[in-house]
């Protein structure tokens, strides 16, 4: 007697969620279908949308950064860049700029250092997604990013070899350093960042960052 064959049961929307992060709903499309993305999905604009998306089991999870945390952003890369147009060390990406941990696994930290070390002879490579970790991963949060989310792309990093990952809050004006998923130092406006062994020199007052890019309303 030939035993039946059973067909695995695709997971539920519910279960989808929870196992991101029990982030909002909105932030998955429905087409491509959970489950169905693919790495060519991330940079599909339909109707050209500009959202930014991450690829994670199959999903596209849309990446939440409004004006102040781009801004932000955006003010810490000029920093970096003018370092290293100094010291040297390597590359500085911004939030769109696409990372494949693993094959169905491509994540976009809003700003990322990787070392010239990576990159034989200084020669990027040619293909849109890099095969690599961040040295030093940036990311700022926005209201929809939940704990367990962040949670997760926090061991995501570690796993693949980034050194050190920085957690930015922006209402609170304070930044979680990690040197490992267990390994963290709180820092608020009266601290400084520095870059540690991955770049080694760099220093950044928490609250010249903030200054530089200006007050945020307060909410009501």
């Amino acid at each position: 007697m030939i035993a039946p064959t059973t067909c695995p049961v695709a997971p539920t929307l519910a279960e989808i969620v929870e196992r991101l992060g029990s982030i909002p709903l909105e932030r998955i499309p429905s087409v491509p279908a959970p489950g169905m993305a693919t790495e060519t999905d991330v940079f599909r604009r339909p109707g050209g949308e500009k959202r930014l998306y991450e690829l994670v089991d199959g999903v596209l999870v849309e990446k939440p950064m409004g004006y102040y945390e781009s801004l932000l952003a955006g003010v810490l890369i000029q920093l970096l860049r003018n370092f290293l147009d100094e010291h040297g060390g390597g590359i500085v990406l911004a939030p769109d700029a696409t990372l494949r941990f693993e094959p169905g696994l491509v994540r976009l930290p809003d700003v990322g250092f990787i070392s010239w070390d990576h990159f034989p002879g200084r020669i990027l490579p040619r293909e849109p997604i890099l095969d690599l970790a961040p040295d030093l991963a940036v990311e700022i949060l926005s209201k929809s990013n939940t704990r367990a989310e962040m949670e997760r792309k926090l061991r995501e990093y570690f796993a693949v070899g980034t050194r050190r990952v920085w957690y930015v809050e922006p209402d609170r004006r304070e930044v979680t350093v990690y040197t490992g998923p267990e390994e963290s130092l709180a820092l608020g406006e009266g601290d400084v960042l520095t870059g540690g062994e991955v770049l080694p020199g760099f220093s950044l007052a928490i609250a010249d960052w903030f200054q530089r890019a200006g007050k945020r309303h307060a909410e009501e």
